[in-house]
């Protein structure tokens, strides 16, 4: 998957792996535990004296390594830093499928980065509009400008909570129960679907309490997020596990698109499915549970 693919920006994203560009060893086959994306990380992970060798080594990366399928997103440094502009140009000439804003507050932000990213694949011959943009709101400015930071860019395929900076912002700790975030779970999400993007949850930093992460996942999959930011490889397989559907869940999807195509040959408009009121409306969900479904391997046939 090179960075002359045109964006795709409704895949299955339930994983995304922060990968320390620093460390060699932990980058060169992150794919191995099958994640949807890795994020190369060029921000806070990497010492200041290291973020030259991290940037060579991420060209590296995305020039010469096969990720077998694996989307490969860039985090680069904080707009504020003279960073990265040169983070930007090394990611688009290796062909990252997308770059991550920290720090994002407002639609400018969004903005600046789109336009030094058309730059950079007009000089590196990349196909112009196949990089992805994906903002972290990080602060209490960002999420109250949720929904412009969304509808900034075409290019923007998504909005990503970041708990850290916005915890200490708030004055408030992190816990199990997770209330503290509530308000900023809620209002990223309802911006993310308001604009047609995808939203993303935080990391669960204790990569030892692997209960308290499933319950994590499992409540931000019930309010609607579509993956969740990792920094554990063992953290994978749990998330993929919470956000694929049931067989049960598979059969009724099934069900409702095959009913729905039905009534509709027949006109009509309300029907009833495995014991349930359906109609059209329901068709997105339905689809949506198949795609996870088919990039889980639990499906097979032919996407109805």
């Amino acid at each position: 998957m090179g960075g002359n693919n045109p964006m795709i920006k409704n895949r299955i994203r339930r994983t995304m792996i922060f990968l320390n560009m620093q460390r060699a060893s932990l980058v060169k086959d992150a794919f191995v535990y099958k994640p949807d994306c890795v994020i190369f990380d060029l921000e806070d992970a990497v010492a200041e004296s290291e973020k030259d060798s991290a940037r060579i080594q991420l060209y590296h990366t995305l020039a010469e390594l096969d990720y077998q399928g694996v989307e490969r997103w860039v985090r680069i440094n904080a707009l504020d830093s003279d960073l990265f502009e040169e983070d930007i140009r090394a990611a688009v000439a290796g062909g990252a499928e997308g770059i991550r804003l920290p720090k994002t507050e407002k639609a400018e932000d969004v903005q600046l980065v789109e336009n030094l990213v058309e730059a950079a694949e007009k000089e590196f011959g990349r196909e112009v509009g196949s990089t992805m943009l994906m903002a972290a709101l990080e602060s209490p400015l960002a999420i109250i400008n949720a929904y412009e930071i969304a509808g900034s860019s075409k290019r923007l395929m998504g909005i990503a909570l970041s708990a850290g900076d916005f915890t200490r912002t708030m004055h408030s700790k992190r816990t199990n129960e997770g209330n503290e975030l509530f308000y900023a779970r809620s209002q990223m999400l309802v911006a993310a679907r308001a604009a047609g993007v995808m939203a993303f949850d935080t990391v669960y930093t204790d990569v030892n309490d692997m209960d308290g992460f499933a319950n994590e996942v499992q409540m931000i999959a019930d309010m609607g997020f579509d993956g969740k930011s990792c920094i554990s490889p063992k953290q994978i397989s749990v998330a993929h596990e919470i956000f694929n559907p049931t067989q049960k869940e598979i059969d009724h999807a099934i069900h409702v698109i095959e009913a729905v195509k039905e009534s509709e040959d027949q006109g009509i408009g309300v029907l009833v499915v495995d014991g349930k009121m359906v109609d059209i409306a329901w068709v997105e969900g339905a689809q949506r549970v198949l795609n996870l479904a088919k990039a889980s391997g639990q499906y097979k046939g032919d996407l109805v």
